[in-house]
């Protein structure tokens, strides 16, 4: 069961309508990165996991970004109420669609369920939201350093905030699970490879570093040269 309240986490306010920058907003609300995404990917994830305290961190996430999706539906539809005259209006996808959000994306393609990423098992599923939270993150800088009026960078300041505060407790959910850091996940076992680093790009200049060094990687500059 949910509960809508009326007020926001975070206040919105727009000082100056910009049309433009609400199709570009339309990122976060319709597209790959944006909080619908997040909010859909997070919630059916905790369906496939049995560690209770993991289940609730998830649907609470989840259930925050629903609130963000609001806050970037209020931003857009602050952007394009009352301009529908102006040029900067008649430009944008808004002209066609009318005002406020839609499922696009700032390009006018579809949101799809595509976007989502889970695959069931709870390893899996908190890297990949550390990524999708990174991607939201870089979206919301992009979007911040175009912002057209204070209010507006100040909500999407709290948006960005908010999505490395996501990345923290997915983090310390993995390293609670001992999987921060180590790769290897699931029943199948590895072979012998595992821990051979091949150096497949070779120019007389190549690195090291702890990526192919001991003692965690066998370094193999050759790889023909372990053929039987």
């Amino acid at each position: 069961m949910f509960f809508h309240k009326k007020e926001s986490i975070h206040t919105v306010n727009v000082d100056d309508a910009n049309p433009k920058f609400a199709q570009l907003l339309l990122e976060q609300f319709g597209g790959a990165t944006g909080e619908l995404t997040a909010a859909l990917q997070y919630w059916v994830q905790s369906f496939h996991c049995e560690n209770p305290g993991i289940r609730d961190m998830l649907q609470d996430i989840a259930i925050e970004e629903f609130g963000h999706l609001e806050m970037v539906g209020k931003l857009i539809e602050s952007h394009t109420k009352n301009v529908d005259q102006t040029e900067a209006y008649k430009s944008s996808l808004f002209a066609v669609r009318g005002m406020g959000p839609h499922f696009l994306d700032s390009q006018g393609s579809a949101w799809t369920a595509a976007y989502i990423n889970e695959g069931g098992d709870v390893v899996r599923d908190l890297r990949a939201n550390i990524a999708a939270e990174a991607g939201a993150r870089q979206t919301y800088e992009a979007l911040i350093k175009l912002a057209p009026d204070k209010g507006t960078e100040k909500t999407l300041v709290h948006l960005l905030t908010r999505e490395i505060s996501h990345t923290q407790m997915f983090m310390k959910a993995l390293d609670s699970m001992g999987k921060l850091t180590d790769p290897m996940f699931g029943n199948i076992q590895p072979d012998e490879t595992v821990d051979i680093y091949y150096n497949l790009s070779q120019n007389g200049q190549d690195q090291r570093g702890p990526w192919n060094s001991e003692p965690t990687f066998k370094y193999i500059a050759d790889p023909m040269s372990q053929q039987s």
